[in-house]
C-alpha cells in the first residue's frame, strides 16, 4: 500500500473540504481547511519525499470565477514537480494533453465520461485516442444508495446509473491504467474508512486503485492495509499535519514504507 498525495484547489486555495458539501451554486462547500501556501509548496514537499503517483484535483467547474485562479496554482504544483503528479477536474479529450504537456503524469477524469448517468463510450474513447490508456485515470468516486455504491459526477452531486462493483470495474479496467476512488460521504471527516466499498475494491483487485475517504488514525491505515488485501493504495487529507490534522506527514511515510 502506497501512499499517494493529494493537493485539492477550491476557489483559487489549496483546499481540505468535506467532500459530500461540495456544490457549484455559489462555489460553495464546508472547508476543514484553507491553505496560506500554494500548490507548489505541497508539490515540493512531495517531490522531496519521492513520492509519486499523488493527484492535484480542481474542485470548482470550468466556468467558475474561481477557475482560472485554480488553474494558475495546478500550474504551479506541475510545474514544481513535473511528472510527479496526475491532474483531475473538467478533463475532456480537447485538453487532455495540454494538462500532460503542463506536467502531469496522468489524467484523471469522471464527468467527462459518465454523462446522463451512462458510461459514454464515445466520450471514453475519445480520451483513450487523444493521451492514451496508460496515462488515462478513472476517478470512479462514489456514494451509498440503497445498498449499493453508485458511481457520482460533477464535484460529487450527481449520481448515476452505474453501480461500482466488479463487473463495473472489468468494463472500465479495458480503458485505463488505474482508478482512484473518493468514499464521498466520509471524504473529508477523518471518522474511519467505508469498509464495505473497500473489501469490494479489494476482492476485485486487478488495476492499480487509490483509495480516499475517511482516514483519520493509524488505526484507519491499518485497517485499510488489512482489508484492502495490500491491493490499495491511499490518499489522506484533512486528517494530515499538513492540511491542520492530527496525523503527521512523515510518520505515515514511515508507517506505509
Amino acid at each position: 500500500m502506497r501512499f499517494r498525495p493529494c493537493i485539492d484547489i477550491h476557489n483559487g486555495a489549496v483546499k481540505q473540504i468535506v467532500g459530500g458539501s461540495l456544490k457549484d451554486e455559489a462555489d460553495s462547500a464546508k472547508d476543514n481547511f484553507v491553505s496560506e501556501l500554494k500548490a507548489d509548496f505541497y508539490a515540493d514537499m512531495y517531490k522531496k519525499s519521492g513520492i509519486t503517483g499523488g493527484h492535484i484535483i480542481i474542485l470548482n467547474k470550468w466556468d467558475s470565477q474561481y477557475y482560472d485562479a485554480d488553474l494558475a496554482q495546478a500550474k504551479l504544483a506541475l510545474n514544481t514537480y513535473p511528472n510527479g503528479l496526475q491532474i483531475g477536474g473538467g478533463i475532456t479529450a480537447d485538453n487532455a494533453k495540454e494538462f500532460l504537456d503542463m506536467g502531469a503524469s496522468h489524467v484523471i477524469v469522471t464527468s467527462y465520461v459518465f454523462k446522463d448517468g451512462k458510461v459514454n463510450y464515445d466520450n471514453l474513447m475519445s480520451l483513450v485516442d487523444a493521451v492514451g490508456k496508460e496515462r488515462l485515470v478513472l476517478d470512479l468516486s462514489c456514494r451509498k444508495r440503497d445498498d449499493k455504491y453508485y458511481i457520482v459526477t460533477d464535484r460529487w452531486q450527481n449520481y448515476t446509473d452505474e453501480v461500482l462493483c466488479a463487473d463495473t470495474l472489468d468494463k472500465l479496467s479495458k480503458y485505463c491504467s488505474e482508478y482512484l476512488i473518493h468514499a464521498v460521504d466520509v471524504e473529508g471527516k477523518a471518522q474511519g474508512i467505508e469498509e464495505e466499498l473497500v473489501q469490494i475494491l479489494a476482492d476485485w483487485g486487478k488495476i492499480p486503485m487509490t483509495y480516499a475517504g475517511g482516514v483519520g488514525s493509524f488505526y484507519d491505515l491499518q485497517r485499510l492495509k488489512e482489508l484492502g488485501k495490500d491491493k490499495l493504495d491511499v490518499t489522506i487529507g484533512s486528517a494530515l499535519d499538513i492540511f491542520g490534522g492530527n496525523m503527521i506527514y512523515e510518520e505515515v511515510i514511515s508507517f506505509l514504507k
